[in-house]
């Protein structure tokens, strides 16, 4: 792949991801009805929402940034934990397959952006 192609999927997969974590964010601090009854059917006290809402704002911040590497690095490790932690929450649940495919869908979506942002990075040393 040539690096004019990487660096525009890198930025499609960037602004896209930091978009859908802005919102889910958004809806976490300001404490939207569907995340309160989410957490409540899955047992979780319901500041969790708020401490989450936050955090992805921040790690959305981290993953907009070029500068520090190793930040960037602990906001992937972050929204994996909150993903999978979404995935086996609702497995855990019994909840149906359906309820299991957006978290699933979003690692899956964070590890293509993890993959491209290390392809991203070697077009810049190169």
């Amino acid at each position: 792949m040539n690096t004019k192609s990487i660096k525009i999927i890198y930025w499609i997969l960037t602004t896209l991801f930091i978009l859908a974590m802005l919102g889910d964010a958004y809806g976490g601090i300001t404490k939207q009805q569907a995340g309160q009854d989410v957490l409540r059917h899955l047992g979780y006290p319901m500041y969790l929402l708020v401490i989450c809402g936050i955090f992805k704002l921040f790690g959305a911040i981290a993953i907009a940034q070029n500068k520090w590497h190793i930040i960037k690095e602990w906001a992937f490790a972050g929204f994996f934990i909150n993903f999978a932690g979404a995935v086996a929450s609702r497995a855990a649940m019994g909840d149906a397959f359906g309820e299991l495919v957006p978290p699933f869908v979003m690692l899956a979506i964070m590890f293509i952006l993890y993959y491209f942002w290390k392809q991203y990075n070697k077009t810049k040393t190169a």
